[in-house]
């Protein structure tokens, strides 16, 4: 393991850039795990770690993680504690950062089972929430649009608590062109509207549920119109208090867990 001190070196510059650009990390196909439970999971769940960080401290305290990280990463380097605490995105660091490469598998939309779509969903902790619940209740993957905010962020990832290696994703810049392809597959594309005409997502009988995808859309706007009217069933979720919307967040969890209620009976 090398040792390094200097914020100018260019490993550690590296890093830098992954933690706060989310250009770079498309560029170069990586992206930030901090923490050890995250780290945990990320060689857990198969993620594919080339480089494993450790602050002087860490590499003392948590030797066996360090061992069995540094068994399956190609590279590894230990920063002393004040330097690891100057590149870390957390407030409390646990000295433990690994570099992953970006998830390069896709949806089977072939397959039986509940997909997911987000459009323009901006804000990162909606996006690990959402991310975190539908891997929570088997979806078996989520396609996003361009304008999403990146789930590759270190904030998102976090919000994800490991969700993020485990689910197929798609990133796509026409989400119009991917909900043709589906109902051409005669898969169900569900949008979720607020709207007195929409059906009520309790009402979806469990052919139209067992092979769809459900599609949610921006926090203050939801899903743009012309996307709801490619979709072969609108949707909405009954609602008896007086507001008029949900979260994107809360809204998603809800239709996800209903959707998917009683498929696996």
């Amino acid at each position: 393991m090398q040792y390094i001190t200097s914020k100018d070196n260019n490993r550690v510059k590296h890093i830098s850039k992954l933690i706060k650009s989310a250009a770079y990390r498309k560029e170069c196909g990586e992206y930030i795990v901090e923490g050890t439970r995250l780290c945990s999971d990320a060689l857990v769940s198969g993620a594919n770690i080339v480089t494993a960080v450790f602050s002087q401290q860490a590499a003392e305290k948590y030797s066996e993680q360090v061992s069995t990280l540094c068994e399956v990463c190609e590279s590894t380097f230990v920063f002393s504690d004040k330097l690891f605490s100057q590149i870390s995105d957390t407030k409390t660091p646990q000295g433990i950062m690994c570099i992953c490469k970006i998830n390069d598998r896709t949806p089977d939309f072939a397959s039986d089972g509940v997909f997911l779509a987000l459009e323009h969903i901006q804000d990162p902790s909606n996006m690990g929430t959402i991310l975190r619940t539908a891997e929570a209740l088997g979806i078996k993957g989520v396609v996003l649009t361009d304008n999403c905010c990146d789930v590759y962020s270190p904030k998102v990832v976090r919000g994800t608590m490991g969700a993020v290696f485990r689910l197929p994703l798609m990133f796509c810049s026409d989400l119009k062109n991917v909900i043709d392809n589906c109902n051409a597959q005669k898969l169900n594309t569900i949008a979720t509207v607020v709207s007195g005409s929409a059906v009520n997502i309790t009402d979806l009988s469990q052919n139209e549920k067992k092979h769809c995808m459900l599609l949610i859309g921006n926090e203050g706007n939801g899903l743009e119109q012309e996307t709801i009217n490619k979709c072969s069933i609108k949707v909405t979720i009954p609602m008896l208090g007086r507001a008029e919307s949900l979260n994107a967040s809360a809204a998603a969890a809800i239709s996800m867990w209903e959707i998917l209620r009683g498929l696996s009976k």
